[in-house]
């Protein structure tokens, strides 16, 4: 969010500070089902339940060595313009944050459903990178190899930013979030992307989505380059 000049006052910043320490634990709420945004202020939060995914290109400092700037700005923007499409395009997800080049995804997960439904979001992201390494290969771009982080926890939902500035974002905190970016960041063995979950996670998949991963003992988790079919489909009609 773009900033808004006001003038800094170390004594305010101070009374702030106290404000926020000293805030009741019991403003904290445990929410059952989709939370309202709407009803978060500088002073409370929501603990939900929640799939988080997040998405993050590998190597990418090396991609500004390989690039000049209109081509790697081509690069990031069609990679965040469409994984953001994917992830839009899911009912059951909450909020999509672009961190960097890391996009992450936070899921309503009350039920298995949803929690399979995640899981074919991120199979999705993985057959979009094939298809924008297709692209990027025709105009001379360096391909991108993508590792997908996603895990099953509780979060806690907060409003941050500076009150009555009208900088404040919705921030989600925990392990949750934590887990799926540590997961994002595994090693990829044998193509340009990877799904990688954990093992709560796993576990609350239908058994058919369990029988496409395999068990990674050495990092506690489960992984598996997993596709989208019809997307996968047009990648061989077109792109090989």
């Amino acid at each position: 969010m773009q900033s808004s000049y006001i003038s800094y006052d170390y004594a305010k910043s101070i009374e702030r500070i106290d404000q926020i320490i000293q805030e009741s634990e019991n403003s904290f709420e445990e929410i059952k089902g989709r939370s309202d945004r709407s009803k978060l202020t500088y002073t409370n939060g929501f603990y939900v339940d929640c799939t988080a995914l997040f998405c993050d290109i590998r190597d990418s400092s090396k991609l500004t060595e390989s690039h000049k700037r209109p081509k790697l700005a081509k690069l990031y923007r069609s990679y965040i313009s469409e994984v953001v499409a994917i992830l839009n395009g899911d009912g059951n997800c909450l909020e999509i944050d672009i961190i960097g080049d890391g996009i992450l995804g936070i899921f309503e997960a009350q039920y298995t459903p949803q929690i399979d439904g995640a899981f074919s979001t991120a199979a999705q992201i993985c057959s979009l990178i094939d298809i924008l390494n297709c692209k990027f290969k025709k105009y001379d771009i360096e391909r991108i190899k993508v590792g997908i982080g996603v895990s099953f926890g509780r979060a806690l939902m907060i409003k941050a930013g500076y009150s009555g500035s009208g900088i404040n974002e919705i921030v989600w905190m925990g392990d949750v979030v934590n887990e799926a970016c540590h997961l994002s960041n595994l090693p990829i063995y044998s193509s340009n992307h990877e799904i990688f979950t954990s093992e709560f996670f796993y576990r609350n998949l239908n058994q058919d989505n369990q029988n496409l991963l395999r068990s990674d003992y050495s990092n506690n988790c489960y992984r598996g380059n997993i596709i989208n079919r019809g997307m996968d489909a047009w990648y061989r009609t077109n792109c090989q």
